[in-house]
């Protein structure tokens, strides 16, 4: 159900695209041909953009995406998940048969869906309601929401300390790579702006330092200010440390005061806080569309005392909202950034403070170097980290950073800690391209005789797991100017998977029937929904933080499914497993993912599975939902088979 106001004035002809507005920034929509859309999407091999058609009727232009594809691409949209929030849907269709009472009413229907996202703003509700009062609406209209309102909480919690503190996280690791020497400990860090989260799964690693607070209100019916400035006074509620602030909203969304949505963490939702208004029922279902959001501290965070009162400064522009604790002299504690400053995602902030996959890179690249003295080394994705380490243990070898992703940042960042990490900026070299354009010429016509890679490349970060795959194909780009003898790390990639009870997951990319009167039945294909489909079709797998889909349960012990050899050019790969449960319940679906495996001896091995929260894994769900049980020997049969000019997976499965 779309965001709606009511009150239209006579639109001029300018006013179409802000009816055409949509939620997914990715998708553009022909106006010579209604039935086609053009879908940008990210090559995961080559790194490359590219234009897709879907969602046209006769499916045979040239540049047009097979059904396989279309499906993937309209099924990562929020559209299924969005549609099956039956909270949402009733709140909604509530308010507009309030709102809209008299049939001659001019009603304006602003989007193809949603414009609030897990932030309130970022997908531009204030320019869009200033356009909408500008140009469109009577004076004082009814406005379906009628407002929202945004809150925070202050917080402690070990596990978000860690994806924003780099610095002393690896201090502690002490292992002599710095990523943030003394007197650069901001130079990477996570983005400064509110990070969207499930937070619920982290209620008990969770400390709450305050009561709720409002932040800001946002009046529908009046044209709203391009941006604000609020000065909140706090009083905390126990000793500890702010590490961060979680934050969410409250939609009204009659003027009567009766109908309201929450995107509030359950703990805010089951409490008795007076004056903070919840959902009309607080019978809300899980969903993914929209999540809490999360507000980072810079460094160890800021030491509290309980009932101490803190100052804290909220401001937003058109499309964020952003916060500063401030000092008793009401100066911000956050720190200005610098040209050399690299922003990275939370998790990966963590992942490069983690004590343990630090270690296991260390070894196996000191392992590397004691068989061999390279001379010519390439770094061949966005690893800051390998870069660092094989530049400052190999003084005498060339090193050459492709930073396809972070290009010149990359660049000025190495020079900035090169002297911390004891290596000189002479003997490496930022190339800023991709795999496809590297030349002999570059490698001044030597040899490689060691390429690593994490493998990460920065932006494709909510990717699946094996599209970092990208690695070998990269790897297969320099085979001609791989030396005999190279060592290439990782060496290989396995393909693991686990059978999985995802029952909020599932639930939430059901078939659609009747969503509020209002049959659905026609989009379930498209956008990739499961249950109640003709035949046996499969949904697309996609990708998920596992630990964040609500509640979860392993079935089954871990499977390996397929094999990527990187010793070998890329090339097609087919791999089946027969899955026993080890568990009874319900299977929802399989989590996949890719473990990385570091050395020829298979001793050092990085996983990327959902016991840990720093990567996505992906998820194929079923097409409907099977009791299991170890008791009555059940059991699944897998089969994927992984395609090479595509990079994509493709997955079957059936139980006996």
């Amino acid at each position: 159900m779309p965001g709606c106001l009511a009150g239209l004035a006579p639109p001029p002809p300018a006013a179409l695209h802000l009816l055409l507005r949509g939620r997914s920034r990715r998708m553009a929509f022909s106006a010579a041909a209604p039935s086609r859309a053009f879908q940008l999407r990210l090559n995961p091999l080559t790194g490359d953009s590219e234009w897709l058609v879907v969602d046209e009727a006769e499916g045979e232009d040239v540049g047009a995406a097979p059904p396989q594809t279309q499906r993937q691409l309209l099924a990562a949209t929020s559209y299924l998940d969005m549609l099956n929030d039956a909270a949402r849907n009733r709140a909604y269709r509530r308010a507009i048969d309030a709102a809209v009472s008299d049939p001659s009413a001019r009603v304006l229907d602003i989007g193809v869906s949603e414009i609030l996202d897990s932030e309130l703003l970022g997908e531009g509700l204030i320019p869009t309601l200033q356009q909408a009062h500008d140009s469109l609406l009577v004076k004082n209209p009814k406005t379906v929401p009628y407002r929202a309102t945004t809150y925070g909480q202050l917080v402690e919690s070990p596990f978000l300390w860690k994806m924003h503190d780099l610095h002393s996280n690896e201090a502690n690791a002490a292992d002599g790579v710095w990523l943030t020497p003394d007197g650069m400990e901001n130079i990477v860090s996570v983005k400064l702006q509110q990070h969207a989260m499930q937070c619920d799964p982290l209620e008990d690693e969770i400390r709450l330092l305050s009561e709720p607070f409002k932040v800001f209100e946002f009046d529908f019916s009046e044209r709203p200010e391009s941006q604000r400035e609020n000065k909140i006074t706090i009083k905390t509620t126990g000793d500890g440390c702010v590490h961060a602030i979680i934050s969410w909203w409250v939609l009204q969304l009659d003027s009567a005061g009766s109908i309201f949505y929450s995107t509030a963490p359950k703990w805010v939702r089951q409490s008795s806080i007076k004056d903070l208004p919840q959902c009309a029922d607080d019978t809300k279902d899980w969903c993914d569309h929209w999540k809490h959001c999360v507000w980072f501290t810079q460094g160890r965070g800021a030491p509290v005392m309980k009932d101490q009162t803190l100052s804290l400064r909220a401001s937003h522009n058109l499309t964020s909202i952003s916060y500063q604790l401030l000092n008793p002299n009401d100066e911000a504690c956050n720190g200005n950034l610098k040209a050399d400053h690299l922003t990275l995602l939370p998790e990966r902030i963590a992942l490069y403070g983690d004590i343990y996959w630090r270690s296991a890179l260390i070894t196996a690249i000191k392992n590397a170097l004691s068989d061999r003295s390279p001379q010519t080394c390439i770094v061949a994705d966005d690893s800051i980290f390998l870069a660092l380490l094989v530049s400052s243990l190999s003084p005498s070898s060339k090193v050459i950073a492709m930073f396809p992703g972070l290009r010149d940042k990359g660049a000025t960042y190495l020079q900035a800690v090169a002297k911390a990490n004891n290596f000189s900026m002479d003997q490496i070299q930022v190339i800023g391209k991709r795999a496809a354009s590297l030349s002999t010429d570059d490698l001044e016509h030597k040899k490689i005789n060691l390429l690593v890679g994490e493998p990460f490349y920065c932006g494709s970060e909510g990717m699946l797991p094996w599209q970092n795959l990208r690695f070998w194909n990269a790897r297969t780009l320099f085979d001609s100017m791989l030396s005999a003898d190279a060592l290439i790390m990782p060496c290989k990639g396995v393909l693991k998977l686990c059978a999985m009870s995802l029952p909020d997951l599932w639930k939430s990319r059901r078939s659609l029937k009747d969503v509020e009167g209002f049959d659905h039945l026609v989009v379930n294909e498209t956008l990739g929904a499961c249950g109640d489909l003709p035949g046996e079709q499969q949904g697309p797998c996609l990708p998920y933080y596992v630990w964040q889909c609500g509640y979860t349960k392993k079935l089954s012990k871990v499977y390996s499914l397929m094999d990527f050899n990187f010793s070998e050019p890329i090339h097609s790969c087919f791999g089946k497993t027969k899955i026993e449960f080890a568990d009874a319940g319900t299977c929802h679906g399989f989590a996949v993912w890719i473990d990385w495996v570091l050395d020829e001896k298979n001793s050092i091995v990085i996983s990327t599975g959902p016991d840990s929260r720093y990567w996505k894994q992906g998820v194929q769900l079923l097409s409907k939902p099977v009791e299991v049980s170890p008791a009555d020997d059940s059991a699944a049969l897998v089969e994927a088979s992984f395609d090479p000019a595509s990079g994509d997976i493709v997955f079957t499965s059936s139980f006996s």
